[in-house]
This record gives C-alpha cells, sequence and structure tokens, in this order.
C-alpha cells in the first residue's frame, strides 16, 4: 500500500482545518449582521416627501441601523412607481391613484391628503355639483391632481376646462368647471377679484398650508365663515375610483370662532405611500416599517413632513392582507408586535450551519480515525517487509542484491522514525518494529560476511 503524503497526517493539517471551519463560521455572522442597503424611489421633487426620504435614510446611518437607503430622484410619483414597478427599487413613494406597482405592497401611509374647495360662505358652493359653471383656482398644477379632479367631476358629469390664456370675464360652460392656474398666497386676493369662485387644493388638511389657505379665504367673510365643498358621495365615489380614500374633514378642525368646520365635512383624497416589493422578506420589511416610525422624531427635526406619517388603518390581518390596495405582511408583523427574532429569522440557516458543522466535525473524526487506521496498516506492512528481507537474505550470495536489502532496511527504518515522531505509539507495536528492524539489520550483516567469504577464494 503507497504511504500517505507527510503533509496529511501532520497535526498541522487538522489545525488548519478547524482555522477554515471557524473562519467560515465568522464569515457567516459578519455577513447575517451587515447592513442591508435597499433602493429607494422618491418622487416628487417639489413635495414633502423627498426631504423626509433624505431625513429618515440619514437618521438610520446616524443610528447604524441594520437598514441603509440609496435614494433615486424623480420628478413625478407615476415614475418612481415604474421604478419599483420595474424592480429598479426595493422600495417607492407612490401615489396609488396615479400608478398601482404590481409587485409593491404598503409599509406606511407617508401624507394623506384631501381634495379640500374653498370659497366665501356667500358663494354657496358646498357640494360639486354647485361648481358647474365656475372658475376654480389651483396653485401646485401636478398632473396627479389633475387627473384625480378630472376624474371626480366626471363622477358628476361635469367636464374639466384646463385652457390657459382666457380672460377672467369669459364665460363658462354650464356643464363645465374652469381651472384657473394661481399662486396659493394669492387665492383670496383672487376670488376677491372675481378671477376665481372658488380654490382648491389637494393637500394633507392639518397641514400649516392648509390653515394658511382657509384662513386667507375665511378673512373675506364678515362673518368668519366660508364654504367647503363636501362630497356625500364618497363612498360611492370610492367603489367607482378605489386607488382613491374617502377623508373626512372633522368638526373644528382649523378652529376659530365659530369653529370651522361647524360639522364633519365628507371628501376625497389620495395617500402618499411608501411600498415596498413584495419579494423583500418580512424580515427586511419590518425592520424599515419599525425603523421609520421610531426614527420618525429624529426625522421631524429635518422636516415637518415626518409628523404625517401613519401606519395604514385595517381591522385584521386578512382584512390588511386582501385590501384593495394591500400591506406587506412584514409591516402587519411590526404593527401587530409579531417580529421575528433572529433566532426565528436565521433559525433555518443556524440549524443548517449547526448540521453542517456536525457533519464536519464527524468527518475530521472520521478521517482521523481512518488516518490512524491506515498508520497502523503502514507499520504492519513495515513489519511484515522486515520480515520478509529476513528471509530473503538468506538465500542471497550475490553482494550487490544483498546490498539493495540493506539500503531498503534503512528506507523503512527511516520511515519508521517519521511516524514515531507524527504520533505516540504503542510499546507493543514500537517493540515489535524494533525487533524486525534489527533482526532484519543483523540477518542482512551475516549475509553479507557470508557472501564475502564465498567470493573470496573465487577470486584467488
Amino acid at each position: 500500500m503507497p504511504a500517505l503524503p507527510d503533509w496529511v497526517l501532520r497535526r498541522e493539517t487538522f489545525a488548519a482545518v478547524i482555522v477554515a471551519g471557524l473562519a467560515a463560521a465568522i464569515g457567516a455572522a459578519l455577513y447575517f449582521s451587515q447592513a442591508t442597503t435597499l433602493t429607494i424611489a422618491v418622487a416628487p421633487r417639489d413635495g414633502t416627501e423627498p426631504a423626509l426620504i433624505k431625513a429618515y435614510a440619514d437618521a438610520l446611518e446616524a443610528g447604524r441601523e441594520n437598514i441603509r437607503l440609496k435614494i433615486l430622484s424623480f420628478d413625478d410619483v407615476r415614475e418612481s412607481a415604474a421604478a419599483l414597478q420595474d424592480s429598479r427599487a426595493d422600495l417607492a413613494v407612490v401615489r396609488p391613484d396615479v400608478l398601482l406597482p404590481k409587485n409593491g405592497l404598503t409599509l406606511a401611509i407617508l401624507r394623506d391628503q384631501a381634495m379640500l374647495i374653498v370659497s366665501p360662505d356667500a358663494s354657496g358652493i358646498t357640494a360639486f355639483p354647485k361648481l358647474a359653471g365656475k372658475r376654480l383656482g389651483i396653485a401646485a398644477h401636478r398632473s396627479a391632481d389633475f387627473w384625480l379632479l378630472k376624474n371626480i367631476l366626471g363622477y358628476y358629469d361635469l367636464k374639466l376646462d384646463a385652457q390657459e390664456g382666457l380672460p377672467s370675464s369669459a364665460a363658462v360652460p354650464a356643464n363645465t368647471v374652469r381651472l384657473v392656474a394661481i399662486d396659493g398666497s394669492d387665492a383670496a386676493t383672487a376670488i376677491r377679484d372675481k378671477r376665481i369662485d372658488a380654490f382648491v387644493s389637494i393637500i394633507a388638511a392639518s397641514a400649516p398650508k392648509a390653515r394658511a389657505l382657509v384662513d386667507s379665504v375665511r378673512g373675506l367673510s364678515r362673518t368668519g365663515k366660508l364654504d367647503l365643498v363636501d362630497v356625500q358621495d364618497s363612498d360611492a365615489v370610492i367603489e367607482r375610483f378605489p386607488r382613491l380614500q374617502a377623508v373626512t374633514v372633522p368638526a373644528g378642525l382649523f378652529g376659530g370662532r365659530p369653529k370651522l368646520p361647524a360639522d364633519d365635512v365628507k371628501t376625497v383624497g389620495a395617500s402618499y405611500r411608501l411600498m415596498a416589493r413584495t419579494s423583500l422578506s418580512r424580515a427586511v420589511a419590518a425592520d424599515v416599517t419599525q425603523h421609520l416610525f421610531e426614527l420618525r422624531t429624529a426625522a421631524a427635526e429635518e422636516t415637518d413632513a415626518a409628523e404625517y406619517v401613519q401606519a395604514p388603518a385595517y381591522d385584521t390581518t386578512v382584512a390588511a392582507t386582501s385590501a384593495r390596495i394591500p400591506i406587506h405582511p412584514g409591516a402587519i408583523d411590526y404593527f401587530e408586535r409579531e417580529q421575528h427574532g433572529f433566532v426565528e429569522r436565521y433559525g433555518d440557516t443556524l440549524y443548517l450551519l449547526a448540521a453542517l458543522a456536525g457533519g464536519l466535525a464527524s468527518a475530521l473524526a472520521w478521517l482521523r480515525q481512518r488516518l490512524a487506521s491506515l498508520r497502523r496498516e503502514r507499520l504492519d506492512e513495515v513489519t511484515d517487509r522486515l520480515l520478509e528481507i529476513t528471509d530473503e537474505a538468506r538465500s542471497l550470495r550475490d553482494p550487490d542484491a544483498i546490498a539493495a536489502l540493506s539500503v531498503e532496511i534503512d528506507k523503512l527504518a527511516i520511515e519508521v522514525v517519521r511516524d514515531i515522531r507524527r504520533r505516540e505509539l504503542d510499546a507493543r507495536t514500537l517493540s515489535a518494529v524494533s525487533i524486525a528492524i534489527e533482526t532484519a539489520r543483523a540477518t542482512v550483516a551475516d549475509c553479507r560476511v557470508v557472501a564475502g567469504e564465498t567470493a573470496m577464494p573465487t577470486a584467488s
């Protein structure tokens, strides 16, 4: 049987294998503990969301959290939603009524918007049908807001006329609402100058800009009152346009004496949502949602937009996952305090690593036993060969053949010495090998003398 390579039998080899295993385990631990970087698509550039997401990303980095954000900026929410749908982003700011990604699930609502249409109380514009033939002022003329307004007016069989450049005195058809672009701060002035009859803003009802708008228009009335358009058919409107949402402006939201509004006002609106791709793991989605709410105070120091972040409303888990705009299971885990711990998250991986470690330990133990067995077999082969040499030498008279046996004995002896240095042999085995070596050497020496005596007469 051929001898094993010297390096295989060394203790250093086993130590190297153990060190390699430990290094692999440490590498796996470092891999699981490093921060996860997610790409987030953010829009619109002129909205409040970019500042909010930037503050959130900075807070994540400052807190050395396990999530990091890579921000992709877009001009329009349609583009940010498309980035999520095309898998160019893991997260995105989405407005569902503009484009709802097929692979998107909600983590949180960044901003709820209500469609507020305000006018002086003398105008009598309290419902959508009464907007017929009126001029409606609008400030931030985003395409998303335009289509929302157009859809709602269409529900009431009203057309939206967005033609620009017409004189303010131009007549408005009876079944039409003319949209007039003006600066939000000029709303009260435009109403007073008869350039518009009412002003529309799609905005968070509790936002400072909404309160400023209401205060400016209310200042036109001697009684301190104004009219807010009420959408009594809001439930039916939502059925028609399911990606919108019903919004109630609570009585007294804008304060004042008398309080404004005097009663709850129903309207419709849209929401800016933080959505994640469906394939994002529950654990990562839960972490993103948790950090978003836990770091809201830190983000609020940078932007007021953080104050409006809220959890999507739902009654049951089934309702949340089967809603028209479903919630990500990872976000539900956070909301219901069912987040998985480290062992639960990586339990399968840890079990696999433990199984592999156990298998490796068993393999190493088997290999060690097998190598020890091979070494014993080799010593047995060496001993048997030494006994064979002893028998062969007695029948030889050729000096060269006897010399070759002497060289082979030396090589076998060196092999035994090296094996003794690698491991401790039992006394019985060592004694047997030593006797075999000495016997073989003595026999070869005697045979060499005999062969020399035999050759001398021949030479003379």
